[in-house]
């Protein structure tokens, strides 16, 4: 995964280590002798000093076992092409809950170098391993008590439809025997076949085995940008795309003999990673398995690790927030929050900041109802198990799906905006059901559900659906009597059966350019209710059904507050939504001598993190002009670039501006800020706006990037026009 940061970070065939690769035959170094796979696994059982847990194996045994009689339930076809994508995405979406295993080599040391503990799966980069001391881990690496029939019960134990494991991170280490490296578990003293064992435990237990593999790979001497504190690995002779053809054997190894349900990329943001590359790596995966499902961060257009970007030549079938849930979801894509247990996604033995089981299923709950999926990170030991902490809060979460499972699975987004005790998700068909998911419980027993305008056929708790409980109506809504204490501490899941569409009302939405205007704005009130019209307000006063209704865009010339609310059969049925509108007076222009078209651009080496308010004495490698503030071609890293000029404006009007950059950037206009953002972050975009008078006014914009990928792109446009970029002729110096 990426790490949150301080700078951005969430071989041919058999290429050479720093030290001679390990012998099939397998030296344990930790061991001392050299003996055939039998003997030596039999040994290293004997003599390893990894924490033992006696439940766990007699536990995966006896699970093995009865995993082997049981039927496979059938699993996504991944070879047919599907009919179309929502075919593709189908068990997908079903799903909602998966198991995400950041497992290899950073294991071992468990998060600790030398006297630092907060490691992780980033320890060779964080903690600045060395490559030839990296090597090192490869030959202690034996999990003897690794047992896949275990993990993927413990899966299926928690309602989890699918497990995604790492078959190789970012230090490149693999988790399968690859014929195009000896950097793998091939070449150790463990040597078994990790994904086939739990590819085929999953598959026995109806679970989607998928993988995670590394678009970065810090081990291949092909792979660049080498890290930044790795100033004695040379670069000379390194060849990117020759890395490109290893990275799409391992894909094609991986896909060819696993058949994963999905595969999910990551380590794309570096700026050797470009479109055209993540497009080629999509067609083989598309090529290889039609059926399988291929995430966003194929990719360069993720957008941030908030996981949206919005264009049009991206690739990808589903989008990746980390560590985090959109507040309203994102709507239109599917999407998938994935998120740890503690705080690191490998395993760390000094990370005691476990989430609590209530905090872990309400995530699922609220994901769940804004559409999403939760893919939940578990980080293995060294030694093949489970954390204890991990164990006991899949168990927990397995009782709570085991009664609301259903829930869960094959659910859809929320029809309400929001709900005062908790969240609500939705199954569709001839009669609709909505799971309330409450996690405050009414202290009265009655549980009211604004804004539902649908007749209910039926009321009932889930974990008791053969009793009733009887629906009323007041003045807030629908009003269900419910026992006077929760079945469950952590959400109580109560549902309404309602015949075909559920009808609500729900607020309107205000979608406006700007809250600013010049001259006047067009306001759009989105009725987002069948059968309920929107009224509204300009004076600040209370709408209701004798206020005006909104029949089209309402034309706002003044400053004022616009109120609205939804009305049905004369009653106001919906909260009051509001925004305040300010007319404001253009900035003056300026009176230069500036006659030649573009903006002066220089370009610096820096450091930053920030754009500092004071750049007067940098002193400049490259001066050009150009005609537009990006794009930009190879710009480096640790440079900033600052363009300065003027724009021509032609008419009195509020002017919006779209700055997208990757790292920070900031544009002044007259010398005031119109767009902040500063910062180390992935490709995004903001907006501001500012009006102007007919004339000159100067402009410039900063922009730096740190390290690995880069972006920059600045556009403009007047009310009601679509945005385009700055061109020479509306440019001087």
């Amino acid at each position: 995964m990426r790490e949150r940061r301080n700078s951005k970070p969430p071989c041919t065939k058999r290429n050479p280590l720093r030290r001679p690769p390990l012998r099939r035959e397998v030296t344990a170094r930790t061991l001392g002798f050299v003996a055939p796979l039998p003997e030596l696994l039999s040994a290293m059982r004997q003599t390893s000093t990894f924490a033992f847990s006696p439940s766990l194996p007699l536990l995966s045994l006896a699970l093995g076992l009865a995993a082997c009689g049981a039927t496979p339930a059938p699993g996504p076809n991944l070879t047919a092409p599907p009919s179309n994508q929502d075919q593709r995405m189908e068990w997908w979406r079903e799903a909602r809950f998966g198991m995400f295993l950041h497992w290899g080599l950073y294991a071992i040391p468990a998060g600790k170098w030398r006297a630092e503990t907060n490691y992780g799966e980033w320890i060779r980069d964080s903690a600045r391993i060395p490559l030839e001391v990296y090597d090192e881990f490869q030959p202690n690496w034996n999990p003897v008590q690794f047992d896949a029939n275990a993990w993927a019960q413990m899966a299926a134990d928690a309602g989890m439809k699918y497990v995604v494991i790492t078959s190789k991170h970012h230090d490149g280490f693999c988790l399968f025997d690859s014929k195009a490296t000896t950097w793998d578990v091939g070449n150790t003293p463990h040597r078994r076949d990790i994904l086939r064992e739990l590819a085929d435990a999953c598959r026995q237990r109806g679970i989607v085995f998928c993988t995670y593999h590394s678009i970065m790979d810090w081990h291949h001497p092909d792979y660049l940008p080498r890290r930044p504190w790795e100033t004695d690995r040379p670069t000379a002779g390194a060849n990117f795309d020759r890395f490109e053809r290893y990275l799409h054997e391992q894909v094609t190894e991986v896909v060819q003999r696993y058949q994963p349900g999905v595969m999910w990329f990551d380590g794309e943001w570096e700026s050797t990673w470009n479109h055209e590359r993540g497009v080629r790596l999509f067609n083989l995966c598309r090529t290889l398995a039609p059926g399988m499902i291929v995430n966003n961060r194929v990719d360069v257009h993720r957008g941030g690790m908030g996981g949206f970007s919005a264009a049009n030549e991206a690739v990808g079938d589903f989008h990746t927030p980390e560590q985090e849930i959109p507040a309203t979801g994102l709507a239109g894509v599917d999407w998938e929050s994935c998120m740890t247990m503690n705080t690191h996604w490998g395993f760390n033995a000094a990370d005691g900041k476990w989430k609590s089981t209530a905090e872990l299923v309400r995530n699922l709950i609220d994901i769940a109802s804004k559409g999403g999926n939760y893919l939940l990170n578990v980080g293995p030991r060294a030694d093949g198990t489970f954390p204890k902490e991990a164990v006991e809060r899949l168990a927990q979460i397995g009782t709570w799906m085991q009664q609301n499972g259903e829930a869960i699975h094959g659910t859809t987004a929320s029809v309400f905006d929001s709900l005062p005790f908790g969240r609500c998700t939705v199954k569709s068909g001839t009669t609709t059901k909505l799971y309330l998911h409450v996690f405050d419980w009414p202290a009265d027993g009655k549980l009211t559900v604004p804004g539902l305008g649908s007749t209910v056929a039926r009321a009932y708790l889930l974990a008791a659906p053969d009793t009733a409980l009887a629906v009323g109506s007041n003045e807030a809504g629908l009003v269900v009597a419910v026992p006077n204490a929760a079945t469950d501490a952590i959400a109580t899941v109560v549902v309404l059966e309602i015949e075909g569409a559920p009808v609500v009302f729900r607020t309107p939405v205000i979608t406006v350019e700007s809250d600013s205007f010049v001259s006047g704005v067009d306001v759009v009130l989105n009725n987002r209710s069948p059968d309920v019209a929107v009224h509204y307000s300009l004076d600040g006063s209370e709408p209701s059904a004798t206020s005006p209704p909104a029949s089209g865009p309402v034309r706002v010339t003044n400053s004022c507050v616009l109120r609205a609310a939804s009305v049905w059969r004369g009653t106001r049925v919906s909260a009051v939504v509001e925004r305040t509108f300010t007319k404001v007076v253009p900035l003056p222009p300026v009176k230069v001598p500036a006659r030649k078209e573009g903006l002066v651009v220089e370009h610096f080496a820096v450091d930053w993190q920030s754009i500092p308010d004071d750049r007067a004495g940098l002193i400049p490698k490259n001066r050009e002009v150009v005609g537009s503030v990006g794009p930009l071609k190879n710009p480096g890293e640790h440079v900033a670039f600052v363009y300065r000029g003027y724009l021509v404006i032609s008419q009195e009007e509020l002017y919006r501006f779209a700055l997208t950059s990757d790292d920070g950037s900031k544009l002044w206009i007259d010398g005031q800020v119109v767009v902040d953002h500063d910062g180390l972050h992935g490709a995004m975009t903001k907006q501001g706006a500012v009006a102007l008078a007919p004339g000159l006014h100067a402009i410039e914009v900063a922009w730096f990037n740190r390290t690995g990928g880069a972006e920059l792109n600045l556009q403009w446009a007047m009310p009601g026009q679509a945005f385009e970029p700055l061109s020479a002729a509306v440019t001087r110096h």
